[in-house]
């Protein structure tokens, strides 16, 4: 009996959250955690759950500018080592982009392994900025190259790491915004105290502070004060800003565009 051949896996992009604009004039791409090593089939959950959630909040706020957000769907869960599958995908993903839309910017966002995907596929010309939530990045290892950041030059780049990650090393994330902040002033990184991996005691915290970023770099909106703090402020202090309880509750409504950058 002749052997069926493998089924060739291909990445996707989701179906735009919610209704997709007319006329696009921002994407954002969500790319979801993963394993260091798998080539098994991504689960859905993988797909439908922070980043959905992340997503939604987005799209809303972005509505009225034109923003469509993308969940991208894996070949495969893992980072794979020298392959770096998230990251190809993620590449492709902001390909498709340029292809669907045309030149718009585009704003990477990234959870876990989707964040390590998110930081080494910022160099992608249509790429304009990068959110990276509890980045998996790998031990420093002297025999090894460190994880390369000079293709976020010219990109606006936040990290945010709970501090009590048991999953993610959030001092590794520190060292890499401390390296990329040298070649690129553009970067900063936001500490939740007391979090872990999953981000679940600051939610809504995280999330106004992932939306007060994406308006500000994809449609020009001015950011709150807190980040523009951590952006120009000198390291280590915007790199280990802390996020405060209740950020997004007393900030002022944005609603209306504004296109004064900080």
């Amino acid at each position: 009996m002749a052997q069926q051949a493998t089924p060739v896996r291909r990445v996707r992009l989701g179906r735009a959250i919610g209704p997709e604009p007319t006329a696009v004039s921002g994407v954002v791409l969500l790319l979801p955690g993963g394993d260091e090593v798998s080539h098994r089939k991504p689960a859905a959950l993988l797909a439908t759950s922070y980043v959905r959630t992340l997503g939604r909040r987005l799209t809303r706020a972005g509505r009225g500018e034109g923003l469509a957000s993308h969940v991208v769907r894996y070949r495969y869960r893992g980072w794979n080592g020298p392959a770096a599958n998230l990251a190809s995908d993620a590449l492709w993903a902001a390909d498709e982009v340029v292809r669907r839309y045309g030149d718009v910017p585009v704003c990477l966002v990234g959870i876990d392994m989707g964040g390590r995907a998110a930081l080494r596929a910022g160099g992608h010309e249509a790429v304009n900025s990068v959110l990276a939530i509890a980045p998996w990045l790998p031990e420093d290892d002297v025999a090894a190259e460190p994880e390369p950041v000079k293709q976020l030059g010219g990109r606006r780049v936040m990290i945010v790491h709970g501090t009590n990650d048991e999953r993610t090393d959030p001092e590794l994330s520190f060292r890499l915004a401390e390296r990329a902040k040298k070649a690129n002033r553009d970067v900063c990184r936001f500490e939740v105290h007391s979090d872990r991996h999953g981000l679940h005691q600051h939610r809504d915290e995280v999330l106004a502070l992932a939306e007060d970023f994406a308006m500000g770099v994809l449609f020009g909106r001015a950011f709150s004060r807190p980040v523009a703090d951590a952006f120009a402020a000198p390291p280590p202090l915007g790199l280990r800003m802390p996020l405060a309880a209740g950020f997004g509750k007393s900030l002022r409504s944005r609603s209306g565009p504004n296109r004064t950058r900080p």
